[in-house]
């Protein structure tokens, strides 16, 4: 009975022992602390740590390689802060560092950089232990200050002068003109809308029924032609066309009649002073008649 009760007193133990093991490992783990991992200790001193607390990161150009492992204070000295951090044990640490306190990120928080220069071979190390010289950066902030209130401030004036420029523009004359014409061109298009509207209203219905019909027309039209017979059209026309030009060739034969007719001088000159010779005639006729007409109620002649 006895063995037994030992025995469960010994589990009873030894899991206590895995729990607090894995509490530790697990506290650890969210620290980003590697507990199987071998680390060396540094020591900073600073009149004003900034909120910076245990677990904050420490960095090297940027990478995490440790982190701060415990804040000491002591008021009474103008130094008050010792800052204790934690590395991992393949970062050597030259003489001419500095661990420099600075602002990580935007919302105020606090980390730790080692700040040194490229290492030599006859370069001296820090001992694991030993208290390195601390500096506080400016950090993102003041870079941001320093970098961007210069543009800022020139920004700054180019909105106050675009900002005057449009106040003189909005309080201008040719603007407030600009925007009565605006208005009344705005009022044309308007009443030019509803005329536009009453037009395809009533007049569009009335075309497109004429478009319509003249449509129909031109389909029975079309329909038409295609009745005709324009081969023996064409045939008619070939036909009158070579009997105009068979007259055509007679009128200009000279031996002929009709070209005769057109083309002889001599009958041109006679049929010319035949018609000479009756109109003398005429003329003399009406001025004489009684030289070509003899007339008498008693049979008298006349001298």
């Amino acid at each position: 009975m006895k063995k037994k009760f030992l025995n469960r007193e010994l589990k009873v133990g030894i899991m206590a022992v895995v729990a607090i093991f894995v509490l530790y490992f697990g506290l650890n783990f969210l620290k980003g602390i590697d507990i199987f991992s071998p680390i060396s200790y540094y020591y900073a001193t600073y009149d004003n740590i900034g909120g910076l607390v245990p677990s904050s990161p420490v960095y090297v150009k940027g990478f995490k390689v440790g982190q701060v492992e415990e804040v000491k204070y002591d008021f009474t000295k103008e130094v008050a802060f010792v800052v204790k951090i934690s590395v991992k044990n393949d970062i050597v640490v030259p003489k001419g560092a500095k661990i420099e306190l600075f602002d990580d990120g935007l919302m105020g928080g606090k980390a730790i950089q080692l700040v040194y220069a490229p290492l030599t071979a006859s370069q001296e190390l820090y001992t694991p232990g030993d208290t390195v010289e601390s500096q506080i950066g400016g950090g993102l902030m003041a870079q941001l200050s320093g970098e961007l209130l210069p543009k800022i401030e020139s920004i700054s004036t180019q909105a106050d002068s675009l900002l005057r420029s449009v106040r003189v523009l909005v309080e201008s004359n040719e603007l407030k003109n600009s925007m009565s014409s605006i208005e009344k061109t705005t009022a044309d298009l308007a009443v030019s809308s509803a005329q536009l509207k009453g037009l395809m209203k009533n007049d569009v219905p009335r075309i497109m029924k004429d478009v319509n019909v003249l449509t129909s027309d031109f389909k029975q039209v079309s329909g038409n032609l295609k009745k005709i017979d324009f081969a023996a059209t064409f045939s008619s026309m070939n036909h009158t066309i070579e009997n105009l030009s068979l007259i055509t060739d007679k009128v200009n034969n000279p031996e002929g009649t009709v070209g005769m007719l057109l083309n002889d001088k001599n009958l041109y000159i006679n049929l010319n002073n035949t018609a000479s010779s009756a109109d003398k005639l005429l003329i003399d006729l009406k001025e004489n008649p009684k030289r070509y007409v003899h007339f008498s109620l008693f049979g008298s002649k006349s001298k």
